[in-house]
C-alpha cells in the first residue's frame, strides 16, 4: 500500500496549532496574568513567540537550500550542518517530545479530576497514555482525523470563553506583580506553550510539498497563536481579578458561558499534544536511525507498508 502524503493544512498546520493552543493556555495563562500583570503578561506572550518566530523563519530559509526527509528539524539541521551536528540536536529533540507527552497527560488528568474527584489519577493518565498509544501506533491518518475532530471542539471552547461573564464591577487590571514569582520564573513556565512548532516541523517526511508546506503551516500556526493568547490575556485582565487569576487554575472553566465546552477543549487541547508529539517523535527517532546515530539502526529505520515508523 502506498504512503499517504500531507498537504499544509493537514500535516503542518492542524498539529503545530493544536500543540500550541494547549494546556499552558487553558490552565495557567490566568495564573501568569494574575501574577504579572497585563502589561508584563503581554511582554511574556511577545518574547515566547520572538523565538518561535526567529525559529520558523530560519527553518524557512533552510528549506529552500537543503532536501528535506524525514524527522523535521533534525533533517533540515543535519543535511545543513552535518551529522554530528544534526545528532547532537536530534536527540535531545526526540527525548523532549517524547517527555512532553506526560506534560499534556497531566494536563487532561488534572482537569478530568476536577470533573470526576472519585477517580484515581494514575489510572486515568495510564489510560489516556494507552489510548494515545494506539491510535499514534495505527497511523498518522488516523491520527489527523481525530484532531479534525479536537480543533472544533477547541473552537467552541474559545467561543464560549468569550462569550462569559467575567467578576461584576471589576475594573481592567494593568499592573501587579508577585514577590513568590518573578517576571523571568512566569516567563518560564509560559515558554512551553508556544514551542509547539517541532509538532508540525516533525511530519516533514509525510509530506506532499515540504518546501511550501513547512514555512506556511508553521508561520501562520504561530501567528494565530499569538492572536489567540493575546486576546486571552486581555479578556482576563478585563474581566477577572488577580486574586482569582492567582488562585483558581480552572478559572476559565468558572467564567465561560458553556462550562463543558472548556472542559471538552481543555481534554482536547491536552490529548491533541500527546497526540502530535506522540505522533512526531517515532519520525524523528526513524531518521536518526536511517543515519545510523541510533542503537540497532535497521530494526528503527523500518516502516510499515502504510510508512508508519511503528518500530521506532
Amino acid at each position: 500500500m502506498s504512503e499517504r502524503k500531507f498537504g499544509t493544512f493537514e500535516g503542518v498546520f492542524t498539529p503545530t496549532i493544536l500543540t500550541i493552543i494547549g494546556v499552558i493556555m487553558y490552565l495557567r495563562l490566568g495564573w501568569v496574568v494574575g501574577t504579572v500583570g497585563l502589561d508584563k503578561a503581554l511582554i511574556i506572550i511577545l518574547l515566547a513567540h520572538v523565538a518561535t518566530i526567529t525559529t520558523g523563519l530560519s527553518l524557512s530559509s533552510m528549506t529552500t537550500n537543503v532536501r528535506i526527509g524525514a524527522g523535521g528539524f533534525y533533517s533540515l539541521i543535519s543535511r545543513s550542518l552535518g551529522l554530528e551536528a544534526g545528532g547532537a540536536i536530534g536527540l535531545p529533540l526526540y527525548c523532549s517530545q517524547t517527555f512532553s507527552v506526560a506534560l499534556y497527560i497531566i494536563g487532561f488528568t488534572e482537569a478530568w479530576v476536577s470533573i470526576f474527584p472519585t477517580h484515581n489519577i494514575l489510572v486515568v493518565a495510564t489510560i489516556v497514555l494507552v489510548l494515545l498509544l494506539v491510535l499514534s501506533y495505527i497511523g498518522a491518518k488516523v491520527a489527523m482525523k481525530v484532531q479534525y475532530l479536537i480543533m472544533a471542539i477547541i473552537f467552541l471552547s474559545l467561543v464560549s470563553f468569550f462569550l462569559g461573564r467575567g467578576e461584576a464591577g471589576h475594573q481592567t487590571t494593568l499592573w501587579t506583580q508577585s514577590t513568590e514569582f518573578p517576571f523571568w520564573k512566569v516567563f518560564a513556565i509560559f515558554f512551553p506553550a508556544v514551542t509547539g512548532i517541532a509538532a508540525g516541523a516533525a511530519m516533514s517526511g509525510d509530506l506532499k510539498e515540504p518546501r511550501r508546506s513547512l514555512p506556511l503551516g508553521i508561520l501562520s500556526a504561530i501567528g494565530v497563536g499569538l492572536i489567540i493568547y493575546i486576546s486571552v490575556a486581555l479578556w482576563y485582565a478585563k474581566m477577572v481579578s488577580p486574586d482569582h487569576l492567582r488562585s483558581n487554575y480552572t478559572v476559565m472553566i468558572d467564567v465561560a458561558l458553556w462550562r463543558w465546552a472548556v472542559i471538552a477543549g481543555i481534554m482536547g487541547a491536552t490529548l491533541s499534544s500527546a497526540l502530535g508529539s506522540l505522533v512526531g517523535a517515532p519520525r524523528i527517532l526513524m531518521a536518526l536511525a536511517q543515519d545510523r546515530l541510533v542503537p540497532f539502526p535497521k530494526t528503527m529505520a523500518a516502516k510499515s507498508q502504510k510508512g508508519e515508523p511503528r518500530n521506532a
